[in-house]
């Protein structure tokens, strides 16, 4: 157990102490605008493409692996949408953002350091994998969904233009795709811009996970919505347990693919959420919610997880 803590604790504490830094000093919000350019548009691209790049091309062809783990999320989001409309009785606009809460894990902030330093090297590929099909799947229906229910479209097609240029240019996507074609290619880059993009890596989780406490910590919230544990509870839940199932359903597969598809399921909800919210101007104050307390579940879920993977007792025949 000492040896999860080990690796839990740097991650789950960069966050508390962004979240008391953010509760005690008092500084405006506006302050993270340029981290978060830094962590979207530079160091996190830097570090997807590093890890795509890194790995061995025929190791990415995996398709039972991307239709496992990819349903499981497209599960999850239908579950976490229904739950919305049920239990909360949303609009189709508020519920598409509660099924992105309950389906869009931290991959991106958290994933890959995590899974490296659970699993190693061998979890490269397979977190590669997820984050791509993941981010294309989430990026594609929820700015459809929103699309459709904006008026502002002149037609369907219009918004389904709109949604594949979103997810055409999304940076992180980009990233991943020319890390992808350098391992095909088999490019190796000039030892100047190597070390650049490995600084740029190195810099992407800390910063991350420090933006992540500060941004909860400056979001206060007066009530948690009806919809809100539902959502949470089938991210920390109910999407492992789907993708340990579909594990078993599609696999074999090696050991450590199928534990790092468990470990990214178990993943809280991405900050990412309560930006979308913001930007849709739809499900903020509850988006806002379901971070903050998802990651401090995830204290006790994740950690959980990562001492089943660490003791062998995660095992898939």
């Amino acid at each position: 157990m000492a040896d999860i803590l080990n690796l839990a604790i740097p991650y789950f504490g960069l966050i508390f102490i962004g979240f008391a830094c953010g509760k005690g000093k008092g500084l405006p919000e506006a302050g993270l605008v340029w981290m978060n350019f830094f962590l979207l548009y530079v160091s996190l691209p830097a570090l997807l493409f590093g890890i795509m790049s890194r790995t061995p091309f025929s190791e990415l062809n995996n398709p039972p692996f991307l239709i496992a783990t990819t349903l499981g999320t497209v599960t999850a989001f239908v579950l976490a949408m229904v739950t919305g409309r049920v239990i909360g009785e949303l609009s189709l606009r508020k519920a598409t953002m509660a099924g992105l809460a309950g389906a869009y894990g931290n991959i991106g902030y958290m994933g890959p350091g995590l899974a490296l330093a659970v699993l190693g090297a061998k979890a490269a590929a397979p977190t590669a994998l997820i984050f791509c099909c993941d981010s294309i799947f989430l990026f594609s229906i929820v700015p459809l969904l929103i699309a459709l229910t904006d008026r502002d479209h002149p037609s369907p097609w219009h918004a389904i233009g709109v949604a594949a240029r979103q997810i055409v240019l999304n940076p992180l996507i980009m990233s991943a795709a020319a890390g992808a074609l350098a391992a095909a290619l088999h490019l190796e880059l000039p030892v100047a811009i190597d070390k650049t993009l490995q600084f740029l890596q190195n810099a992407a989780a800390p910063t991350a996970l420090f933006v992540l406490g500060v941004t909860v910590a400056l979001r206060p919230f007066d009530r948690v919505p009806w919809e809100v544990p539902g959502v949470i509870a089938i991210k920390l839940l109910i999407h492992p347990l789907l993708v340990f199932g579909l594990m078993l359903l599609f696999g074999p597969f090696a050991q450590p693919w199928a534990a790092t598809a468990v470990l990214m399921a178990s993943l809280p909800p991405a900050l990412n959420v309560f930006v979308i919210a913001r930007q849709n101007n739809t499900w903020i104050e509850p988006a806002s919610v379901a971070v903050l307390i998802g990651t401090f579940a995830s204290v006790v879920t994740l950690t959980s997880v990562m001492w089943f993977i660490q003791t062998g007792r995660l095992v898939f025949p």
